[in-house]
């Protein structure tokens, strides 16, 4: 097997904000895996949070060889990688969505039978919406006419008026990403008390995940489940969040890819706890490896070719506001 990479800067439809940060752009590597006269592809996408650049990735690449492997042995290719580094795990999950790629057109299956997923179990993804002007939120809420639910991102001074003003145009159910925007408990509890009021059905990480004692006694008194995004990176980190969390954001960027992604849909389930599967800014590529495993979550957050202008992969198609899972073989992506 032969690895190819080059980077690629993902422009956004519009200047991305969340409680910590704005981008106009997020910066990925795409790669392919060359195997017996098949491609296989893959994307790593990097936003700040994650702390990995298009250099230190393309590093991490170099020091990738898989000439020994004769089979798509994705187990066995996983623990190989991981001697490379403990971290590095969007490059990762870009050879990891590459190998699937590869074996389910090796199989001439698509990657979501193999993963055993039903598509008629997708649940409809989220639109996102970032921290903005009022009227860059109206904006944004039109472009959002083909989904059935919201994602708000708040953590802000603002975030009252930001979903006030999204509530003049829209009625649509919404789920709230803080990103660990509230840092008082007094404070979390009377926002999601509030927002419960105002058609809002899901919270994100409402606190800093340095705070797990404060976050587990807000789940006791909150109205609205909570789930962990960045206090749930990997699988080992699981286990913690029982108790804490009604559930978890899975994606492909923090956990390495869909191989670590199915592990941790069943110990979540093992643990009682609802699964959603989330995005970065992500192309079309990223998008299907996660919407394979998509139709096992209970929630589903994979908008990411919907936010930018320059795809370079065939969008996904849309329908009743959930992703239509491609029977072609492998993740289905066409490159432009």
């Amino acid at each position: 097997m032969q690895l190819s990479w080059y980077p690629f800067d993902l422009q956004l439809k519009h200047t991305f904000t969340i409680s910590n940060y704005s981008r106009s752009y997020t910066p990925l590597v795409l790669i392919q895996i060359s195997h017996q006269g098949l491609t296989g592809y893959g994307e790593a996408s990097l936003p700040p949070y994650l702390g990995e650049s298009q250099e230190s990735v393309q590093v991490f690449f170099e020091r990738v060889d898989l000439s020994s492997f004769r089979e798509i042995d994705i187990p066995a290719i996983h623990a190989y990688l991981e001697t490379l580094s403990p971290h590095h795990t969007a490059a990762k999950a870009a050879v990891d969505m590459a190998l699937h790629d590869l074996l389910g057109k090796t199989m001439d299956q698509p990657c979501y039978r193999l993963l055993g997923s039903d598509p008629a179990a997708m649940p409809a993804t989220t639109l996102t919406i970032g921290i903005d002007e009022p009227e860059v939120l109206f904006r944004k809420v039109q472009e959002a006419g083909d989904f059935r639910f919201l994602k708000v991102k708040l953590g802000s001074k603002d975030d009252r008026r930001i979903i006030e003003t999204i509530r003049l145009v829209s009625d649509k159910p919404i789920y709230v990403d803080a990103n660990q925007g509230w840092k008082e408990w007094s404070h979390a509890l009377e926002m999601i008390c509030w927002l419960q009021e105002q058609g809002v059905v899901l919270i994100e990480q409402p606190m800093p995940k340095e705070l797990p004692e404060l976050t587990a006694r807000l789940r006791q008194q909150s109205p609205l489940p909570i789930f962990a995004d960045e206090s749930c990176q990997r699988l080992g980190d699981i286990d913690a969040l029982k108790g804490v969390f009604d559930g978890i954001n899975i994606k492909l960027m923090k956990c390495s890819g869909m191989y670590e992604a199915r592990q941790m849909i069943a110990r979540a389930r093992a643990l009682d706890m609802g699964v959603m599967i989330g995005c970065m800014n992500e192309s079309s590529c990223a998008i299907m490896a996660a919407a394979a495993l998509a139709p096992q979550a209970d929630h589903c957050d994979l908008d990411g070719p919907w936010l930018v202008n320059n795809n370079p992969f065939e969008a996904p198609l849309l329908e009743d506001g959930k992703i239509m899972l491609s029977d072609r073989p492998g993740l289905g992506v066409i490159r432009l």
